[in-house]
C-alpha cells in the first residue's frame, strides 16, 4: 500500500510498510471506519510528527504513550493540541516545568507545531485511538512500528536527545544506543506524578546543553 509520509521518512522506514505488522494496523483501520467508529488524529494527520520534523532534521526525541481521545484534541505529535483546543492537565504541567526551567511565558494554547518544526520529534507510541477510549489502539500493531522509529533513529544518527516521561516510555530505553545518544529521565507530567520528579528535571536547559555541546543548535522551546 502507498503510505503518505515525509520523504525522508519514507526512505528510512520503506521496509516497515511491508512488514506483515503494518498490513495489521491499515485493516485494523479499516474495520473502524467500516464499524463507524472515530479515530483521531485525522488520517492526514496520523504521521503529522513525521512531516513536521524530518529525519536529517531529528535532533531531539519527545516520547508520548497515545493520542488524546477527544474531539478536536490530537493531531499527531505527542502532548500537543490543535489550536483553540485548552491544554490538557499534562501539558499544563509541561509549560510550569519550562516557565521554570527556562524563565519563558506559559503560551494560551496547546500547539507544539514549533517544537517539532525545530526538530523535536513528538512520537506517540500508538499513532492512532478510537474517540473517548483511551489505548484502545494499543493492540493493533502500531508498538512495532514505533519501536523501529526509535531504533532506526538510534542507529543512523548521533547525539539526538531522547526524553522519556514516565515508565512507559523509560521502557523504550533498550531501543536506545546510550554509548551515543542521550537520555534523560523523569516522571510523567501526569498531575498523578508530576511532583514524584517531573517537576524540577530541567529536560529543556539539559536538552539545549547536550545539543550546544554535541556542536548542534539548541531547540528554541519559546512558543
Amino acid at each position: 500500500m502507498e503510505v503518505k509520509i515525509e520523504p525522508s521518512w519514507k526512505e528510512v522506514l520503506k521496509d516497515e510498510f511491508h512488514k506483515a505488522y503494518f498490513e495489521k494496523v491499515v485493516i485494523a483501520l479499516k474495520h473502524e471506519k467500516a464499524a463507524g467508529h472515530t479515530v483521531y488524529p485525522p488520517g492526514n494527520l496520523i504521521f503529522n510528527a513525521f512531516d513536521k520534523t524530518p529525519f536529517d532534521k531529528v535532533k531531539v526525541v519527545l516520547l508520548g504513550q497515545d493520542p488524546y481521545h477527544n474531539p478536536g484534541q490530537a493531531h499527531g505529535l505527542c502532548f500537543s493540541v490543535q489550536d483553540g483546543v485548552k491544554p490538557p492537565p499534562s501539558l499544563v504541567n509541561i509549560y510550569k516545568e519550562m516557565r521554570d526551567d527556562l524563565g519563558l511565558p506559559i503560551p494560551p494554547g496547546g500547539n507544539l507545531t514549533k517544537w517539532a518544526e525545530h526538530g523535536v520529534l513528538m512520537l506517540n507510541a500508538m499513532l492512532t485511538v478510537r474517540a473517548n477510549e483511551p489505548a484502545s489502539h494499543s493492540k493493533i500493531g502500531w508498538e512495532s512500528f514505533t519501536d523501529s522509529v526509535i531504533k532506526k533513529v538510534s542507529d543512523l544518527k548521533e547525539d539526538v536527545v531522547f526524553i522519556l516521561w514516565g515508565r512507559f516510555a523509560q521502557d523504550k530505553q533498550v531501543l536506545i544506543d546510550a554509548t551515543k545518544h542521550h537520555i534523560l529521565k523523569a516522571a510523567h507530567p501526569s498531575p498523578f506524578s508530576a511532583d514524584k520528579g517531573f517537576f524540577g528535571c530541567k529536560h529543556f536547559s539539559k536538552t539545549n546543553e547536550l545539543l550546544a555541546k554535541a556542536g548542534i543548535e539548541p531547540v528554541d522551546w519559546s512558543l
